[in-house]
């Protein structure tokens, strides 16, 4: 019973996703082509709400739901890793016309196919889990 909240969190958000046109394939592909400003939108504003979560996080020391505190650490002053793994996760997602939440989203919408891109997406975080301790960090 305790992963019904999750359950429930993921249908919510699953909702969202669909209301929203977030996880519609040609909303992700107006957005890679420049054509609108609709997932920009959703983006930006996720964003935004992120950065005020964070900060109120760090600034009211919000704790965890088991009493401990929300230690959120400091990004490293490296930026390459960051631009080699966003244009790769930017690579994958104008592919597929889907980043990770929107991949279940569709599955759940009745898009079978897009189990080989979620297939494709495990089996390269596994290659990832392989090779980390080999890649440049």
């Amino acid at each position: 019973m305790k992963g019904v909240r999750f359950i429930l969190a993921g249908i919510v958000f699953g909702i969202v996703m669909v209301k929203s046109e977030a996880a519609s394939w040609y909303r992700i592909q107006e957005m890679f082509r420049f054509q609108s400003f609709h997932m920009y939108g959703i983006i930006g504003t996720a964003v935004v709400l992120g950065m005020l979560a964070v900060y109120l996080i760090k600034k009211l020391k919000i704790k965890d739901s088991q009493g401990n505190p929300i230690i959120i650490p400091d990004k490293d002053k490296g930026w390459k890793k960051y631009i080699i793994g966003g244009l790769i996760f930017g690579l994958g997602w104008a592919l597929t016309g889907a980043c990770p939440g929107p991949m279940f989203v569709n599955v759940g919408y009745g898009y079978i196919t897009m189990l080989i891109v979620i297939f494709g997406a495990v089996m390269g975080t596994y290659l990832y889990g392989l090779l980390k301790n080999k890649l440049p960090h």
